[in-house]
């Protein structure tokens, strides 16, 4: 069975999100739909592509993705390179469908797309610019799962817009990272990898600083429960990036991360590597 998988910023109180599942189903009866999320925050791409990065690999080959998020086309016939189109990318033997509106370059990081094709319907039939995760990512997905040709509906493409995301910086034994996502339980997810803390301090004792310095974290959990229920700790999750939480953040504990510490999209964790591991010696860096 074909897999089609939806990440929206639509929400579930309105009609969009069952409109898309309506079309879906009429144009491919058999398909597997299967919802990422429809609460990415309006128009940001870089949580969709965020969530998209952290669940692709437990997904199977040609599955197809649609991203619904900032998705409407853009056409500007004097300055053409400024032009967002309706795109197809396969990535990870996968394809994903969403507007070229740096979305791409966001998922992919540094890697190569193993194709890039695009959807020109928008110049012929202006009408579907109305609702285009469904009147043109919907329809192009189902002819991917179909084994339609893409010669048929689509043109390939040599490149992408880029974004530029905020990336780790590494300034001698300091280590700057910022918050990247939120997720339902207030943990925050930063864009600090595992990689990232062990090029710089990979056996050196450290301490995570966060929003103010009285809120520090010197070790590394394998896991939530290694904590106290409403203690705080720090780990790589299951997608290898670094997070903060509270072990079963509720409100009668203080809450999760998030909500406890103040901490919102875009700001800064900093982590103090010191080959001496002395606490006092990092605070005499303040």
């Amino acid at each position: 069975m074909s897999i089609i998988t939806l990440t929206t910023d639509m929400g579930l109180s309105d009609y969009y999100v069952a409109s898309l599942k309506g079309r879906l189903l009429s144009l491919s009866p058999k398909v597997q739909i299967i919802d990422i999320s429809h609460f990415v925050s309006p128009f940001k791409i870089t949580q969709a592509a965020h969530l998209l990065k952290s669940c692709i690999n437990d997904f199977p080959e040609n599955t197809v993705h649609i991203i619904g998020v900032d998705a409407e086309p853009l056409i500007n016939f004097n300055q053409p390179e400024e032009s967002i189109y309706p795109t197809i990318i396969k990535h990870n033997g996968q394809y994903f469908l969403g507007a070229d509106n740096g979305f791409f370059s966001l998922l992919l990081g540094n890697k190569k797309p193993e194709g890039m094709w695009r959807l020109e319907d928008v110049l012929s039939r202006p009408e579907l610019m109305n609702f285009p995760t469904k009147n043109i990512l919907v329809p192009a997905a189902c002819k991917i799962v179909d084994g339609v040709p893409f010669e048929t509906f689509c043109s390939p493409v040599e490149s992408i817009r880029k974004a530029f995301p905020l990336s780790p910086v590494i300034d001698g034994d300091t280590l700057k990272g910022a918050v990247s996502y939120i997720d339902h339980y207030g943990n925050i997810i930063t864009n600090i990898t595992k990689k990232d803390f062990l090029r710089v301090g990979k056996n050196i004792p450290f301490v995570i600083y966060f929003r103010q310095k009285e809120y520090y974290i010197d070790t590394i959990s394998l896991g939530y429960n290694e904590v106290p229920a409403g203690e705080k700790l720090a780990l790589f999750n299951d997608s290898g990036y670094l997070e903060i939480a509270i072990n079963k953040g509720t409100p009668e504990n203080g809450g999760g991360a998030n909500s406890l510490f103040g901490l919102r999209l875009g700001d800064i964790i900093r982590i103090e590597f010191t080959p001496r591991g002395s606490r006092t010696t990092i605070d005499s860096l303040f």
